[in-house]
């Protein structure tokens, strides 16, 4: 008996002391598994053509993160400051002074002073690249930390180009910046191996809150591969596309964020008289310069169907160029009615006198080429379905697809699946405004609209930019007449492509804005504020 006492009394503590190792083992794991993550391994669709530099367009879509703005947006668009303290603007809406911060740094230790900001905008100025700042007169230096901006004209979006441009170092700028930059932002770059990856790292003196993410490795890697990487681990951040988002992925989620990422059809407004571009390309189209034709198409194409067929359900149905943005003309909504679009075209003129399946007027055949990015297979994809939904109509679309040097030498005279979508009414401004007319991939309809040009004139003659929405509403459509459906039509809008993302589980991506024309870097516009739970 006191044996087998002896041993049961063994087994009691060995069982106690089993017991309190293993509990003492579970919290030492739980204490590790409680370390937040600090770094983020992220795949990106688009490596910057012309590096990190803001003054030839990075950062434009979305946020610098190596260098600081001015002033930013936050998710609703109001404007909040960043490297200005305060900032005012002129009764005449041309003049815009900044106070600058004074305890902004950059990397290298040098303070960023006003003549930073004038050194960043000149140079913007004279690169040529995608920013626009031709309406800038003048740009100075008031003192250390006081900087004017002196417009041409009145123009108060202005504000949203500048939010949009990150500030260079005067001192360190040349020719080779982009490579190697330099800025005050949340992050620095810490290695660029193009065609491979770039690591950013948490700048330690930012000025703001600093980010919880210390580190951030960006793969340049395909789509595919971009899969491949997610389901295997290495990756936390996965964009993807509609044809790959019913992947399932083990600990990760398909996030699906809505955009003003637009696609619809540039319609050359002008008749085709022979009339010429200052470079020698054919302007006008005898089709699509028939308004009923243009409004026919944007009546009579579903783009519901468009979007379960071509985008998997991904996406929105477009109208303008700005759905949903502050500045949004809901009025500017057409319901998809086939019967509708056809007594247009039919109280117009055009019928089917041959039987062929397509309509005529005057001797000319419903018929125009589309141009489309070949390399683009659902630019590709998009375009055959809205060829097949022309056709019930009798309206017949020859697809052309190309590369973007060809389409600029043809897109006056023939209609392109173009997209757009900034978070800034001035888009609407550069697509419709008639002195922008033939301006690059800008108004290559040639649209031109008296009342149109009245109400952006005086949108952009307002002093705070949320007075001048009303206006911009107008531009689209006033009950008579705009760039809508309803009025005349130049852009027969399709489809807003949503951004879809594989997210791990446990990352906290914080509160996006309607994310912009561009896949990917609008994604991190607000990479500060993400978290690892």
């Amino acid at each position: 008996m006191k044996k087998l006492s002896f041993l049961l009394l063994c087994a009691v503590l060995a069982f106690v002391f089993t017991g309190c190792k293993s509990k003492q083992g579970s919290e030492k794991s739980a204490d590790v598994n409680s370390e937040k993550r600090t770094d983020l391994v992220i795949s990106i669709a688009d490596e910057p053509e012309t590096g990190f530099d803001p003054c030839t367009g990075w950062g434009r879509y979305g946020s610098p993160l190596i260098q600081s703005t001015l002033i930013e947006f936050d998710a609703d668009l109001n404007i909040i400051n960043d490297l200005a303290e305060s900032y005012t603007i002129s009764p005449d809406s041309k003049e815009f002074t900044f106070k600058l911060r004074k305890d902004a740094y950059f990397t290298d230790g040098a303070q960023v002073t006003a003549k930073d900001v004038v050194f960043t905008f000149k140079t913007a100025q004279d690169s040529g690249s995608i920013i626009d700042f031709t309406n800038l007169e003048k740009i100075e230096a008031l003192d250390d930390f006081t900087v004017k901006f002196i417009l041409n004209k009145p123009m108060v979006p202005f504000l949203y180009s500048i939010a949009a441009t990150g500030i260079v170092p005067a001192h360190l700028y040349n020719s080779d910046y982009g490579n190697n930059p330099i800025g005050s932002g949340p992050y620095k770059l810490e290695q660029w191996k193009k065609g491979e990856q770039a690591v950013l790292v948490i700048n330690e003196n930012y000025y703001r809150k600093k980010p919880a993410i210390k580190k951030v490795t960006a793969l340049f890697i395909p789509e595919d591969l971009s899969i491949a990487y997610a389901k295997s681990g290495k990756i936390d951040v996965a964009y993807t596309s509609p044809s790959f988002a019913a992947q399932n992925i083990s600990g990760m989620k398909l996030v699906n964020l809505p955009t003003i990422d637009n696609r619809g059809l540039t319609m050359p407004v002008l008749k085709n008289t022979g009339e010429k571009t200052e470079q020698g390309f054919p302007i006008g189209n005898d089709v699509t310069s028939d308004i009923a034709i243009r409004q026919a198409l944007s009546y009579g194409i579903d783009r519901d169907n468009l979007i379960k067929n071509v985008l998997n359900g991904y996406g929105r149905p477009a109208y303008t160029e700005c759905d949903s943005m502050p500045w949004w003309n809901p009025e500017t909504v057409v319901e998809y009615n086939v019967q509708k679009a056809k007594n247009i075209l039919s109280k117009a003129g055009w019928k089917d006198t041959d039987n062929d399946g397509i309509l005529d007027k005057n001797g000319i055949k419903a018929e125009f080429n589309l141009l489309y990015l070949a390399s683009d297979s659902a630019r590709q994809a998009l375009a055959t379905a809205v060829r097949e939904e022309a056709k019930k109509l009798g309206i017949s679309i020859n697809l052309i697809g190309s590369n973007w040097d060809d389409i600029s030498t043809k897109m006056y005279k023939d209609p392109v699946l173009m997209g757009w979508g900034a978070q800034d009414p001035l888009e609407s401004y550069y697509l419709y405004y008639s002195a922008n007319k033939g301006r690059d991939f800008y108004n290559p309809e040639y649209f031109s609209n008296p009342q149109v040009d009245a109400y952006m004139e005086q949108a952009l003659k307002m002093s705070d930019p949320k007075d001048s929405f009303v206006y911009w509403k107008k531009a689209q459509w006033d009950g008579k007449t705009g760039t809508a459906t309803q009025g005349e039509a130049p852009f027969v809008w399709l489809v807003n492509v949503d951004h879809l993302y594989f997210i791990k589980n446990g990352l906290n991506i914080g509160r996006q804005k309607i994310h912009p024309h561009g896949h990917a870097w609008p994604l991190f516009a607000n990479l500060v504020e993400w978290t690892w739970e």
